[in-house]
């Protein structure tokens, strides 16, 4: 990465916004230049691989860019909302003597009515719904989970640290410090799933964001198998995407479960990943004093936006986020 290539890209960032003739056109060159997949992102996740001193030198180049480029967003989107607005004024007309309805009935957002399907499923199956706090301790959501120090997840590129960093809190990166606190109080047998919100340092973008949901799943018991996980998984895929659904397993990696793998379902025509899952490591089962001759696990993650996106075919994570009530009525007041 040279300093030249930055330059072209602020530059081609400014044309783009510049040119925008209203605002759908100003979000697409948004995505293109400042989302999770433009150069500047990709940039910027690369700084993982260098040295602490190329990290200073180009981790300063990255960030006056990254800052040079919100800069001309927010300065299009503002001229953008004007001329919107200006727009409206004018060809709208508002019929002040017409009846008002101001009887608007209140409900749940989409992601809290699916999470509570959700609960509502594995509670028929017997599990306990656990939650814990949002801001977690370094240990519990990353050293008890198997998550060496050097893992790229602990670096300021993935993790939301808090202030002073020498006390070790971050904005926890998943709900499985959940399943610590379970497997630290609590005696075998352990059927729980813990859904709740979770935070990465990822950019807003049409498939990601910053602030998003899971719901993991835990069991400890005798004679846990990988046929048990995906009896679990076939079930849960049934009641969220219906009876024809079908699911696979594809090997990957996780430092808390062993085996591991990917999550897919075949819906509307093609496979589409939902989340991952596999067999509980039993240094997790050790570091939580488990008696990993006795006992095994499985333990499985799959995001709650993802799922709401995948089942109603909404294309947009923008939507889900930004409480347009034109979006969230359509799924009805879920209570």
């Amino acid at each position: 990465m040279h300093r030249d290539d930055v330059a072209t890209w602020v530059s081609d960032a400014q044309k783009a916004f510049n040119s925008a003739k209203d605002l759908n056109q100003l979000k697409t060159a948004r995505i293109a230049h400042s989302g999770d997949k433009s150069p500047i992102a990709l940039a910027s996740r690369g700084l993982a691989s260098l040295t602490p001193q190329e990290k200073i030198t180009q981790g300063k180049i990255i960030g006056d860019a990254k800052s040079a480029i919100a800069l001309a967003l927010a300065g299009a989107t503002s001229a953008l909302e004007a001329l919107r607005d200006s727009k409206i004024l004018l060809e709208e007309i508002l019929d002040v003597t017409l009846p008002s309805n101001r009887a608007h009935k209140g409900g749940l957002h989409p992601i809290s009515i699916m999470k509570n399907e959700i609960s509502d499923f594995f509670i028929e199956q017997g599990y306990s719904v656990e939650e814990g706090p949002e801001m977690e301790s370094g240990w519990l959501n990353f050293d008890a989970l198997n998550i060496p120090a050097d893992h790229p997840a602990r670096t300021m590129q993935d993790t939301f640290f808090l202030e002073p960093l020498e006390s070790g809190i971050v904005l926890r990166t998943q709900t499985s410090p959940v399943q610590i606190r379970t497997m630290l109080t609590c005696e075998p047998p352990i059927y729980i799933i813990s859904p709740g919100r979770t935070f990465r340092a990822d950019e807003l973008d049409s498939t990601h964001s910053p602030v998003f949901h899971q719901v993991e799943g835990l069991v400890i018991d005798r004679g846990i198998t990988m046929a048990h996980l995906k009896g679990v998984l076939d079930n849960f895929a049934r009641a969220m995407f219906g009876e024809d659904v079908t699911t696979r397993l594809r090997p990957s990696y996780f430092p808390f479960t062993e085996p591991s793998a990917e999550v897919d379902v075949f819906f509307s025509g093609r496979w589409i990943e939902w989340g991952g899952c596999g067999m509980v490591n039993p240094k997790v089962l050790q570091t939580c004093g488990i008696d990993t001759e006795i006992f095994s696990g499985f333990a499985f993650g799959m995001g709650i936006e993802r799922t709401l996106m995948v089942r109603h075919g909404v294309q947009d994570m923008h939507d889900i986020v930004e409480g347009d009530l034109r979006f969230t009525r359509q799924f009805g007041v879920g209570l």
